[in-house]
Order: structure tokens, then sequence, then C-alpha cells
């Protein structure tokens, strides 16, 4: 059962060599809600506070949740930075995710934002401790492999491991490096966000890596992004130190 099934899917191709991506810029972002809020109205007056408090508390932990107000005017939040991200770096993506999402999105009721280094998201519903099966995307080296069966079936086995990782992990962050050839490394990383349990961690990422044949095969690098998890592997080292 691929509890990850993303309804509302966007593919993006990618490669480093091609063209950079600045690190400022969304890696993707979707407004949800096709309910609009309104300026000054209680729901934008919640959504500012909730919005102004996620920028500090994350940034000590690397995650966060909030909810400020009543139903149905509840501004509901979580912030999520990546494992390897320091503290300053990871409120300063927020506060661009913050301003950035204002302008991408700008009175829609629901919202996801996601950076390299963090993701955002914002509701009116309570979606705290839910696996998100709506929002995500995919992305992917345009290069392929000269082995794909291999490589396939040997990034699948190290993801796996990273997934086991991860989800035993209180973090819910896992990332390292195995080898596949003399002189070749793959790497990869696999996160959660840490409103699921550990089972849905786990039910969440594996759902992830069964997405990667329709995204990835025989790729030097992909990804697969939702609002609860991702997953990411790659010929080069992309995590910090």
């Amino acid at each position: 059962m691929e509890l990850l099934r993303l309804t509302t899917l966007y593919l993006l191709s990618f490669t480093l060599l091609l063209h950079g991506l600045h690190a400022a810029d969304p890696l993707w972002h979707t407004c949800s809600s096709p309910k609009n809020y309104t300026a000054n109205g209680p729901f934008n007056n919640n959504l500012n506070q909730l919005l102004s408090s996620l920028p500090t508390k994350v940034s000590v932990k690397g995650f966060g949740i909030g909810s400020v107000g009543k139903r149905p005017d509840q501004a509901n939040g979580l912030a999520l930075c990546r494992g390897d991200v320091s503290s300053s770096d990871c409120k300063t993506c927020l506060v661009g995710a913050i301003s950035d999402v204002r302008d991408l999105c700008p009175y829609k009721e629901e919202a996801v934002i996601w950076f390299d280094n963090c993701l955002l998201r914002y509701s009116n519903d309570n979606f705290f401790g839910k696996i998100d099966t709506v929002n995500g995307f995919y992305m992917w080296n345009t290069q392929s492999v000269d082995d794909p069966a291999m490589f396939n079936q040997k990034t699948r086995e190290f993801l796996h491991h990273l997934s086991l990782d991860a989800y035993l992990n209180p973090l819910m962050y896992a990332s390292g490096d195995m080898d596949i050839g003399k002189h070749e490394k793959l790497y990869g990383l696999a996160q959660c966000t840490r409103d699921l349990s550990s089972g849905d961690c786990k039910k969440c990422l594996e759902s992830a890596i069964g997405e990667l044949p329709a995204c990835c095969d025989g790729k030097k690098g992909g990804r697969v992004i939702g609002g609860s998890c991702n997953i990411r592997y790659e010929l080069y080292p992309f995590v910090n130190a």
C-alpha cells in the first residue's frame, strides 16, 4: 500500500552540472486550499502570530509545530530543517520560507513550501500526526548510470537501511554513504517530520522509496519529497559533515 501516493505531483528534473539552484530559491511550493482568508481577519492574525514564532522555536531543535486560535480560524503550522543544518542556517531558511510563501500563496488557508534546508507547512486544519499523502514532488538528475538494474537495487537497499536508522532515531533523520564500486560512493538521507509516530515514519519512507521507479530509474541522483518525509540519493556528498 503506497501511503505517499502524491495526488498532486510535480515532476522536476535537475543537474547541478547544467544549471545552479540558488540556496535561497524554493525547490517547490503548493497552495492547497481553494479558500482564501481576508486581510486583517481572524485567520490572518492567527497565522501572523504562528509564523512569527516558528523560526526561533524550530532553529533550536530543527523541528516544531504550533497552533494559534480556535476553529474555524485556527492556524496550524509545522516547520522542519534538514538534520545536518546548523541552527543559524535553519532560522535563515525559515525566515525566507515565511516571506516566500506569503508572496507565492497570498491569502491561502493552506500552503507548503520546500527548500534544500527546510520545509514549512501551515493550514486551518489540524494535520499533525498524519502522513501527508497529497503534497509532494520528485527531482532527479538528468544523467543516467551505465548499469541501471544494479544501481537501482543498491540504491533501494541503501535507502532502506537509512530509513531504518531514521525511524528508530528520535530526530527521525539519517544520512550516510555506501561504496558501490572501487572508486564510487552513493550518498543519501532519509527524514520524517517529528509529529509522526515511528511506525508512520517507517511507512512514509517505505512508500517514498517505492516511488523511485516512477521518477529516478537509473538516474545518478534523485529525491522523493513530501510533506511528511523525504529521501534523497546522489553520487556526490551533499550533507554537512
